[in-house]
């Protein structure tokens, strides 16, 4: 598949049905795939701490969940197709586990948010199999979680631990596991909890849903710097390669 360079993380050049047919076609064959939703803060951070940018090495796939993303692709004069929320993509992943009867385990969030969450993934996709969860405060226990990932033998893991810790989760353990599509996805799992209001469609169709998120969470306005700081480094990163074309 063809990627994009954005400031030294290659995300896949796809749109969201093509990625899908990519990740099934996978789990009918019972392969493994490490996929990565990321955004402008997630592509600073990797520029920041060399540990991280080689964690993303590892992923198979590279997805650009952030309108910033889109942009830098712009700057860079290779367009990325679409914008692919993390969000949706778990959704129409769980659509895909419900009509197949596919096995998923859950990893991340607190306790109360997956007592919240689990009765609505039964209620609204019944036909998939929870083949466990667990929530993400386990340090010290890191052996057990692993073990309990290992014996689910599930077709989807969805691991919510934020950035860099889910990632770097999935790097760490993926080689023990038979198969499975290990993703990261923040904070997800308090939107299907219900405790975290996802910004409606019209925002969404605007491409502003990070100024919804914003309104509803003032405290990450310090997390919001990144962006003119990646648009910046666009530009500077697009002058170095015609510098040196």
């Amino acid at each position: 598949m063809k990627k994009v360079d954005i400031l030294g993380v290659e995300f896949d050049f796809t749109t969201q049905q093509e990625i899908l047919n990519i990740l099934q076609d996978k789990i009918e064959r019972n392969k493994k795939a490490f996929v990565v939703t990321a955004n402008p803060e997630i592509v600073m951070y990797a520029n920041k701490d060399p540990q991280y940018m080689h964690t993303l090495q590892f992923a198979n796939h590279i997805i650009a969940d952030g309108v910033g993303v889109i942009l830098g692709s712009k700057i860079v004069r290779q367009p990325l197709p679409e914008r692919i929320a993390g969000f949706d993509l778990m959704i129409e992943l769980l659509s895909i586990a419900n009509q197949k009867g596919l096995r998923v385990f859950f990893l991340g969030a607190s306790e109360q948010t997956l007592e919240k969450m689990i009765p609505k993934i039964k209620r609204d996709y019944p036909k998939l199999v929870i083949a466990g969860y667990h929530h993400g405060f386990f340090k010290g226990h890191e052996h057990k979680v692993k073990q309990m990932v290992k014996e689910a033998k599930a077709d989807l893991v969805f691991v919510a631990l934020g950035y860099p810790k889910q990632e770097e989760w999935i790097q760490k353990n993926i080689d023990s596991f038979e198969k499975g599509i290990f993703m990261g996805i923040g904070g997800s799992f308090d939107i299907l909890a219900g405790t975290v209001k996802r910004a409606p469609g019209f925002w969404r169709n605007l491409n502003l849903e990070w100024l919804y998120r914003l309104i509803q969470q003032p405290t990450r306005w310090k997390r919001m710097l990144a962006l003119p700081t990646f648009v910046k480094k666009m530009f500077q990163y697009r002058r170095k390669s015609s510098d040196n074309m």
